[in-house]
């Protein structure tokens, strides 16, 4: 029988969510790091879903780096994987061409059909011998937030602070959030701004996100999904120490994603697209981003 890679990727989320974690909170100050899991070989930040599976398995071995490599590019590096050593499954969409016949016969149109396709990496801890450049000490805390504020600048978006409550209106297109005084630490502040930027993104006039068909009456969920995940990628390419707002939204998630398998990855990618979204908002001014 063929596995179904999104209902196995999906079962590794549940498992965190019903034990009543959300995979994406706070790993990157666990580990030590600040920034995105990224490929060891080329330097490449991982994106997606692949974001969270990594940092899942960084959390569940005590990894202290997020690089990874593959078999082969260990060995390009001048190592080796150490043997017995178990590898981390991640995860990239593939497509593979049908010529649809026509009703006479002939060909018809040719349709691409989107796949999983699986891959092993390892993390660097369970590698020896290889050569890597070395990880830049990270920034102060005080450099963090200054530079987050200059990427909050920089995006356009208008940000009323000094509301009762956090919440992003389409209506109005703005953004509202209390003062930072009345968050329990700066990095609850800007998690949340980042929660509601993400929001902010799927205005029709900017991402034009719409869960409405696909999750139906979960769409709510789905978008809140999406914001966490979003505020998730862009703590961690700032060294916040991110938090999960919404705990009583774990619920909702899990009963989405039992109901739907591919979920999780449309979630992912959409955040993955407003954090690149936003990113590409901030580089047309020259703002400097933690790396």
């Amino acid at each position: 029988m063929a596995r179904n890679l999104y209902s196995e990727v999906t079962g590794r989320i549940l498992a965190d969510l019903e034990a009543g974690a959300a995979p994406w909170v706070k790993p990157w100050r666990a580990l030590g790091h600040a920034g995105q899991p990224r490929n060891g070989a080329t330097n490449r930040p991982y994106s997606g879903v692949n974001v969270v599976l990594i940092w899942q398995a960084c959390q569940a071995n005590i990894w202290t780096d997020y690089r990874f490599v593959t078999f082969k590019q260990a060995l390009e590096l001048g190592g080796n994987v150490r043997k017995g050593e178990k590898g981390t499954k991640i995860y990239f969409v593939s497509t593979i061409e049908r010529t649809e016949e026509g009703e006479t016969g002939e060909d018809g149109k040719v349709r691409r059909i989107p796949f999983l396709k699986e891959y092993t990496v390892f993390n660097i801890a369970q590698c020896e011998g290889l050569r890597l450049e070395a990880i830049a000490a990270p920034a102060t805390e005080q450099e963090r937030d200054a530079l987050a504020d200059e990427f909050l600048a920089a995006t356009g978006a208008a940000i009323v602070e000094g509301s009762g409550q956090a919440y992003y209106r389409p209506g109005t297109d703005q953004i509202a959030v209390p003062h930072l005084a009345a968050f329990k630490s700066r990095e609850h502040f800007y998690c949340t701004m980042f929660h509601e930027l993400g929001h902010w993104t799927g205005a029709k006039h900017r991402l034009a996100r719409d869960f409405s068909g696909r999750f139906g009456s979960q769409a709510y969920a789905g978008e809140e999904l999406v914001a966490e995940l979003t505020a998730a990628f862009l703590c961690a390419e700032f060294g916040i120490d991110g938090d999960l707002r919404h705990a009583g939204y774990i619920e909702h998630w899990t009963k989405l994603l039992r109901s739907d398998e591919r979920a999780f990855f449309t979630a992912a990618s959409a955040a993955q697209k407003a954090a690149d979204y936003l990113r590409g908002l901030a580089l047309a001014e020259p703002v400097a981003i933690a790396a």
